[in-house]
């Protein structure tokens, strides 16, 4: 019998105006979008940090400092890549990830299948072993001002 670990991540970045917003490998059309060392894709790095602590490899900040120019503006589809190759060498594969962001705008759900797609090129997985879903904070604090953006992702790492 194998093993398995679950895996949990987290991510917040400020949304700053005509600044462009990057969800799942996607540029989506908005006033604003998440500002940060890299592309600032929120759902990919709750992803990277998921798979990250179910594999007891710390966490994304460890491996890609935002103190390290090689990382300024990169694609986090790229992050992920080399998230996999990270879990890869140490014998894992990925069951399943599943990922929630929480915003008030732009609306999400017509860039699901698009996001779900670079994700399993990314990883290598299939994209019915990813779900992305979207909520609002119902117009409460820092994200109903539309001040920053959360996403936060669980994921089933498997090693035979």
């Amino acid at each position: 019998m194998g093993k398995i670990r679950v895996g949990f991540g987290f991510d917040v970045h400020q949304l700053k105006e005509n600044h462009p917003f990057v969800l799942g490998g996607e540029t989506l059309e908005h006033h604003s979008g998440a500002y940060g060392h890299s592309d600032a894709d929120v759902i990919l790095h709750a992803i990277c940090d998921a798979l990250l602590g179910a594999a007891n490899l710390r966490d994304i900040g460890y491996h890609f400092s935002n103190k390290d120019d090689r990382w300024k503006g990169i694609s986090s589809l790229i992050l992920l890549q080399e998230v996999i190759k990270l879990l890869n060498e140490k014998g894992w594969t990925i069951g399943n990830i599943d990922a929630m962001i929480c915003l008030e705008a732009p609306k999400i759900n017509p860039h699901v299948p698009a996001m779900k797609a670079n994700i399993a090129k990314a990883a290598g997985i299939d994209e019915e072993d990813i779900s992305i879903k979207a909520t609002t904070n119902e117009q409460m604090g820092f994200i109903g001002r539309e001040e920053g953006v959360v996403a936060y992702a669980v994921c089933l790492i498997e090693k035979l």
